[in-house]
């Protein structure tokens, strides 16, 4: 079936709206990055950069290092942004944009997402890299996918809905797993695994109190208590959840790469975060493009 124009929205050269892309120009890896300025500090290790665009604030980077094909674009912060660029990019890589029509041969894209997080153990040092294992989503976008039971973790989903106590007026909490391909070709003995807890918001759903009270006041001690099957909860942000849950269902590769440039059980925070991102984004680019 044909998609029509409201649904598959695209600008006058053809390309995607938001991302402004062409199918041409999108690499079968992709790393995805919030700020809009990480985009250079990862293409900055190219070979060679073939193509750049922006549109607000997704910016692209397509290149190549050792050989490997690389595309480099930024989503901002949340997982409406993820629901947006994800779903742009799928239809470059499986959607005829031309007819609209579904791709018969679908082709497989592999995302790694390059961000900043908190930790939330006393253990998990600033500086430091988790890789998650896992996306635990407490901001609700799956559930706007029929899709979305046969990609979930039911089982943990269950068990943290009954540690925390859940209130029924928040979204159902959910979790869908890493690529076990990259969660392998990532770790090392320089990285940390663990669940990623993806928040709607960066004060509020993550604890933070300014002037106005988060509900529940313990979300950081609920999150930090549990474990499930040698799996804990390491971390906080505000992607990683969309982003395994979206590739999942479409049937993409997925993970999620974290530095950690702060720590809320001890109030601590990176003394030189852009030097701590750097050397992560270094990791991540050899890892990908060595193995």
């Amino acid at each position: 079936m044909n998609k029509a124009a409201s649904e598959l929205v695209l600008n006058p050269d053809g390309s995607v709206y938001h991302c402004n892309i062409l199918p041409e120009q999108l690499a079968d890896l992709v790393i995805t990055v919030g700020d809009p300025d990480r985009v250079e500090k990862v293409s900055q290790y190219f070979d060679e950069i073939e193509f750049k665009t922006r549109k607000r604030e997704i910016v692209t980077h397509t290149g190549s290092l050792n050989g490997r094909r690389i595309t480099v674009i930024s989503t901002g912060m949340g997982t409406d942004n993820i629901d947006i660029v994800f779903s742009e990019l799928d239809a470059l890589a499986n959607i005829d944009l031309k007819t609209g029509e579904i791709k018969e041969d679908l082709r497989q894209l592999q995302f790694v997402r390059l961000g900043t997080s908190g930790a939330l153990h006393q253990d998990i040092p600033v500086d430091s890299v988790v890789l998650s294992s896992h996306g635990l989503g407490m901001d609700g976008l799956l559930h706007f996918y029929e899709d979305s039971l046969m990609v979930r973790d039911l089982d943990m989903e269950e068990a943290f809905y009954e540690h925390a106590d859940w209130d029924d007026s928040k979204a159902v909490p959910y979790v869908v797993k890493s690529s076990t391909e990259l969660l392998e070709q990532l770790s090392s003995d320089q990285t940390i695994n663990g669940i990623t807890a993806t928040a709607l918001g960066f004060y509020g759903p993550q604890g933070r109190n300014l002037r106005l009270a988060p509900h529940p006041v313990d979300i950081n001690e609920i999150l930090s208590s549990f474990s499930h099957n040698d799996h804990r909860i390491t971390n906080f942000e505000m992607e990683t959840s969309g982003i395994y849950g979206l590739a999942a269902m479409m049937g993409h590769e997925a993970l999620s790469v974290n530095c950690i440039v702060a720590n809320r059980a001890l109030g601590e925070f990176s003394k030189d975060s852009f030097k701590s991102v750097d050397k992560m984004i270094q990791y991540a680019l050899e890892k990908l493009t060595n193995s």
